[in-house]
C-alpha cells in the first residue's frame, strides 16, 4: 500500500503518525530527488500499482513483512504509438508500466533486501551495473550483532565519470544512460566469479570493480564484495530510500 500526492513536509509528519499506529508494517519512504521522473520496479512483486515517481516526490510504502528481492528504478520511459511501454534503463520487457516480477535489463543499480519482519538485511549493489545514484538510510534500529546503529549504504557519485568506454551503455541516439558491470558486458569468469574464479580466494576485486569502489565505497561492486558487509538491522521503524540523493 502506498500514500502519494502530498508535499514532502506533510508526508514526513504523516509517516511519523503512521509509524506509531501500524507496528506490523515495515515502511519504505521513497524520495525522488532526480530532476526527471523514475518508475520503480521490484522482483518479486511488492504490489506497487502506481510505480511512477515524479521529481521532488515522496511516497510512503508499506512493505510485506516477509520479502526477499531487488528494487530498482527505471529511467527515460515512454509509450509508443502501439501503447508499448519501455524504458532506456531497468526495463523488464513487460510492455506495460507495471514491472513487478521479471528481472531488469542491465545496467541497473540494485537495492537488495531480505525482510523477515523486524529484521532487514540491505545493500546497494553495482553487480549488474549502474543507472542512477541511490541511498538506503534506516530510520532507527540497531545491528543484530550489537555493533551499533544501522548504517547508511549508498552510491551517490556520478559513475559516468569513471565508466570505461567498453562498459558504457547508450540509448538509440548514442547518449550515455548507464554503465554495465564487467561481468554482464564482458562475460569473463574472472569478473563474474564463476568457473575457476568461484569462492572467496579466487573471487577478487578487479580493475573495473576497483574503479567503481573508489567512487562508491558503501556499495558492492563485484560478486565477492563484502566491504561493507550486508548489514542486518533490527527494529528500524522504516527505511528512507532516496534516488539522486546528492
Amino acid at each position: 500500500m502506498a500514500i502519494k500526492g502530498l508535499n514532502i513536509n506533510l508526508m514526513i509528519g504523516l509517516l511519523l503518525l503512521i509509524a506509531g499506529s501500524a507496528h506490523s508494517d515495515l515502511i519504505f519512504n521513497y524520495e525522488n530527488r532526480c530532476t526527471y521522473p523514475i518508475w520503480l520496479a521490484a522482483s518479486p512483486s511488492i504490489g506497487d500499482a502506481d510505480p511512477e515517481r515524479g521529481p521532488g516526490t515522496l511516497e510512503i510504502f508499506f512493505m510485506p513483512d516477509q520479502w526477499t528481492g531487488s528494487i530498482w528504478a527505471r529511467t527515460k520511459c515512454t509509450t509508443n504509438d502501439l501503447y508499448y511501454f519501455s524504458c532506456e534503463t531497468g526495463d523488464c520487457g513487460s510492455g506495460t508500466i507495471n514491472c513487478q516480477n521479471p528481472p531488469p535489463t542491465y545496467p541497473v543499480t540494485l537495492l537488495n533486501f531480505d525482510i523477515k519482519q523486524s529484521v532487514v538485511s540491505y545493500e546497494v549493489s553495482l553487480n549488474h551495473g549502474h543507472n542512477l545514484p541511490v541511498r538506503i538510510q534506516p530510520v532507527g534500529g540497531s545491528l543484530i550483532d550489537g555493533a551499533g546503529s544501522c548504517p547508511i549504504v549508498d552510491c551517490v557519485e556520478d559513475v559516468s565519470n569513471v565508466c570505461p568506454g567498453n562498459l558504457v551503455a547508450t540509448n538509440k541516439d548514442g547518449l550515455y544512460v548507464g554503465c554495465y558491470s564487467a561481468c554482464d558486458e564482458l562475460k569473463d569468469p574472472k569478473y563474474c566469479c564463476t568457473g575457476n574464479f568461484t569462492g572467496p580466494q579466487a573471487c577478487q576485486p578487479n580493475e573495473y570493480s576497483q574503479r567503481f569502489k573508489q567512487l562508491c565505497k558503501l556499495a558492492h561492486t563485484y560478486p565477492g564484495d563484502n566491504q561493507p558487509p550486508i548489514y542486518k538491522c533490527s527494529s528500524a521503524t522504516g527505511y528512507n530510500i532516496t534516488f539522486c540523493p546528492s
